[in-house]
């Protein structure tokens, strides 16, 4: 039976009606596992959540209070999603802007803005903003034709990257060139032969990849969160180190960058912003995420109020939560795939008999070589202390057939 405050909502509002009208509602266009767990701060703080995804099968999908299945860059998919919610927010960049738009231009919230992720989602465009604002990147260049990569790299230096414009990640859509030589095979397999816009990179002899999670309001304040160490192997990241082994003067001129970055884009939401240490000692930007980001993950439990909730409150305008660390140290390590099989965890009743291991499992319906497919964060007195608890857990983990 109702309580006396029930009847008094239903006399109000049509019984349809009512969950929209007491809980906010977050629309999150993309369902993998960025928007499982933005979904899961979404429920904790008592929004409902709608989630617009290509299929039925998307880890968010059995968390989403409602799942529309439609292409995302369909102006009329979107507004279909955003008539079902309060504000619309992104867990990828590959949604494109001027669909996007049909949304504000219909008078829907969306945060990050459509401008936002134009300017971050074409990584040329993204360098030229960024330069603009007087924020240090790694040289870079425009190039049309093969012809013009030679005399570029006369310009730019010997080795170089030439990288996709759009719609790249964890190093697909890069090619290291050493040397003209290897224009033409990496100019084709980039796609530049089909239409795919490239541009040239300067290489850049780093000393360490940083990352770091700022969180922007609708009022422009924001949130920093510690600056990580990321560990790559094969341009995917293995393992993130929170807070990075730097001097504090190295670390605040990091945080710094980054929010001057995020500011020059006109971010809402939590960016990751991926960063190079010279052996300098100078901070270069490698690019922005208009996204919740990998490198945060560790926040679920290292942080007093996670990247995720953060973005949260952020794009329905609420006020932002603390992003101290709760341990001295914490690192997480990603799950990937090694082979294409069925996504389901063996071995995950060890990982979770590691003390002190904190397992994610994304739910994804098939692995491959290189997916994510879930983390391990683990908190300790030190950084080598949590490293070795993550690293046991995650050791026992593979994706594959169910064991017989």
């Amino acid at each position: 039976m109702f309580e006396t405050y029930d009847r008094d909502i239903l006399r109000i509002v049509e019984p349809a009606r009512v969950a929209s009208t007491i809980n906010p509602r977050l629309g999150i266009v993309g369902g993998g596992q960025l928007a499982k767990m933005t979904a899961l701060a979404g429920l904790q703080l008592g929004c409902d959540v709608v989630v617009l995804e290509r299929n039925n099968f998307s880890p968010a999908a059995n968390l989403a209070s409602h799942s529309l299945v439609g292409d995302w860059d369909s102006p009329e998919a979107l507004v279909k999603l955003a008539s079902q919610v309060d504000v619309v927010t992104l867990e990828n960049e590959f949604v494109e802007a001027a669909s996007l738009r049909a949304l504000e231009e219909a008078g829907y919230q969306l945060h990050p803005s459509a401008r936002s992720l134009a300017l971050v989602q074409d990584k040329f465009t993204q360098k030229q903003t960024l330069a603009a604002a007087g924020l240090p990147v790694p040289r870079f260049e425009a190039v049309a034709s093969p012809a013009e990569v030679e005399p570029a790299g006369a310009r730019l230096g010997w080795p170089l990257l030439l990288k996709a414009r759009r719609n790249a990640y964890d190093g697909k859509g890069n090619a290291t060139l050493q040397s003209a030589a290897a224009v033409p095979a990496a100019w084709r397999q980039l796609g530049g032969d089909r239409g795919r816009e490239l541009y040239l990179e300067a290489f850049c002899p780093f000393a360490a990849e940083l990352a770091i999670i700022v969180t922007r309001g609708r009022d422009g304040t924001s949130v920093s969160y510690p600056v990580v160490e990321t560990v790559q192997r094969d341009h995917v990241c293995h393992v993130v180190k929170a807070p990075a082994p730097l001097p504090a003067e190295v670390a605040a001129r990091a945080a710094d960058v980054a929010q001057r970055a995020v500011a020059a884009v006109g971010a809402v939401g939590s960016f990751g912003v991926e960063m190079f240490l010279t052996h300098g000692g100078e901070i270069l930007v490698n690019e922005l995420a208009p996204r919740v980001h990998n490198s945060g993950h560790y926040t679920i439990e290292a942080c007093l109020c996670s990247q995720f909730e953060n973005h949260v409150r952020a794009v329905l305008g609420w006020p932002l939560g603390a992003t101290a660390m709760v341990a001295p140290a914490a690192v997480m390590v990603n799950l990937l795939g090694t082979a294409k099989a069925v996504g389901h965890p063996l071995g995950l009743e060890r990982a979770l008999a590691v003390p002190g291991a904190h397992v994610h499992i994304y739910g994804k319906a098939m692995s491959g070589p290189g997916r994510k497919m879930g983390h391990v964060t683990a908190l300790g007195a030190t950084l080598d202390e949590a490293l070795a608890t993550a690293r046991r857990a995650a050791q026992f983990i593979r994706f594959g057939p169910h064991a017989a």
